[in-house]
């Protein structure tokens, strides 16, 4: 044992991510880890109000210690935290696959990158590289550029140079693949059962992709993985952080855990436990998510490393190791930063490259014989279903068709409904239409084909109006009513550009 207390407790401190309170200065706590070798920190919603205030804020961390890495999980699309309060003003990646463009792909992420870039940021947990191979998977969905592996692999590769070329480093996650399953690691532990011919053929292409691609991060994913390993979930296992990440596929670059409070993982190996578990196996980075945001659990988790070196639970030579990559990372952040090409992002009020590409995702199929459906000519009455909430999007975001409809037809009107609402039968309650009497109604989903509630509902309501717009903001697995358009996406941007669609105006 060659290291110190205090150095170790500097080397634990250097590979932890941890998440703070607060938007107008860093908690004392964190200026005093910076001062003291803290290697990351990451962003979250609650520490966002403009680009403005969030450029303060790293400005302030830099100042405690200027090679600090800051992060943040910025997809772009329903995931996002710089646009949390508004929507997001870009596509997701389920939007961009379908426009199928990798130019495309390629300039919306560098327009992110720069806007990230112009704020602080140095790494960016995106993009999300899994291949959405199960429709009613409850946590990818439209965050996945689709569930074709060619197609998910080329935009991923064009999503990493697009980020990176603008000075942010991307993360591609959820190693080895999140797409194939219909648990929510957030909950619990996703079982990918497929066989090892399937993994390569399905799940690792997109992951390849990034790696030739150049990407700086990957981000691993709590699922359990029997071709690889039939006892560990892969962020905790060396078979598939060394063996298959490293050693196989030859990533050298920084391996980020997903979220260590996470249920799949801290219900099972204890939150320190899983921590110091997935540093043996070979990740880097350890990313405390949104629900350990003080120095009590960064504590726990730098005294747990360095505890389990001192009992030669964790090899130092790992725990070094992983330290320099993560020096590494800071290193090319700022010298990606210093030498960027000055793109000047689009600003909060909207990117109009963003807007431009979910006008350009919007599939709309049309069925009506007789008078034509589209263009709406008057106020509408939009019902707005609201599936249960996603954990990785947040509850905060905004959503829907109704508020920028009503911007292009004064007078539209909008009512939300949930599970709850209904009445028997998954009938809508008394009064939901009663604004549409003698307006073109419209009906707004999300993921139609994984909620029954929702879908009886919307046939209830094409029986008696079978002249309703359908609008899918989720992936369009169902495609029913006479006029179906197809956003791929809940976003800002896509909410404007079916507004747009659905009165002929743009």
């Amino acid at each position: 044992m060659s290291g110190t207390t205090d150095n170790l407790s500097s080397l634990a401190a250097a590979v932890l991510q941890p998440g703070f309170v607060g938007t107008t200065r860093p908690p004392d706590w964190l200026r005093r880890w910076l001062g003291e070798g803290l290697g990351g920190v990451v962003l979250f919603a609650r520490n966002v109000v403009d680009a403005e205030q969030v450029t303060a804020l790293t400005d302030a961390m830099r100042a405690e210690r200027p090679d600090v890495l800051v992060a943040i999980d910025e997809e772009a699309g329903d995931v996002t935290r710089l646009e949390s309060r508004l929507g997001s003003s870009r596509p997701g990646n389920l939007a961009l696959g379908a426009v199928d463009d990798p130019e495309l792909t390629e300039a919306v992420a560098r327009d992110l990158g720069a806007e990230l870039a112009a704020a602080g940021i140095a790494l960016n947990y995106a993009p999300d590289a899994d291949v959405n191979a199960n429709p009613d998977n409850p946590v990818i969905g439209v965050r996945s550029f689709g569930a074709e592996p060619g197609l998910v692999a080329r935009h991923t590769a064009a999503w990493v140079r697009g980020l990176q070329s603008a000075g942010v480093a991307a993360c591609a996650k959820h190693f080895p693949g999140h797409g194939d399953t219909s648990v929510d690691s957030h909950l619990d532990v996703p079982r990918i059962a497929v066989s090892r011919a399937r993994l390569d053929a399905c799940e690792l292409p997109p992951f390849r992709a990034a790696i030739d691609a150049g990407v700086q991060a990957v981000m691993t994913g709590h699922l359990l993985v029997p071709a690889i390993d039939e006892e560990w979930p892969a962020t905790l296992s060396r078979r598939v952080l060394t063996d298959l990440l490293r050693e196989e596929l030859g990533f050298q670059g920084v391996v980020v855990t997903d979220a260590m409070e996470m249920r799949a993982v801290a219900d099972r190996y204890g939150f320190a436990g899983a921590t110091v578990r997935a540093l043996v196996a070979g990740a880097d980075a350890i990313c405390v998510g949104g629900e350990h945001a003080d120095e009590v659990d960064a504590l726990r988790l730098r005294d747990a490393i360095v505890d389990a070196v001192l009992a030669g639970v964790l090899p130092e030579e790992r725990l070094v190791e992983a330290a320099k990559r993560v020096g590494l990372l800071a290193a090319w952040s700022g010298a990606a930063r210093a030498q960027r090409a000055e793109w000047s992002p689009a600003g909060p009020d909207g990117s109009a490259l963003g807007l431009a590409a979910a006008r350009r995702a919007i599939r709309v199929t049309d069925g009506t014989a007789g008078p034509a459906v589209l263009p709406l000519t008057g106020p509408a009455h939009v019902l707005e279903f609201e599936p249960p909430r996603n954990i990785a999007i947040g509850a905060e975001t905004p959503w829907g068709v109704g508020a920028p409809l009503a911007a292009l037809l004064p007078g539209t009107t909008t009512v939300r409904l949930a599970a709850g609402d209904l009445a028997a039968e998954h009938a809508p309650p008394a009064g939901a239409l009663a604004g549409a009497a003698g307006r073109p109604l419209v009906l707004v989903v999300r993921d139609l084909h994984r909620h029954p509630w929702m879908a009886a509902a919307v046939r209830r309501i094409l029986a008696d109006r079978p002249d309703a717009v359908v609008v899918e903001l989720g992936v369009p697995s169902i495609v029913t009513g006479r006029v179906h358009l197809a956003t791929y996406g809940a976003t800002r941007a896509a909410g404007r550009a079916v507004a747009e669609v659905l009165t002929g105006g743009s």
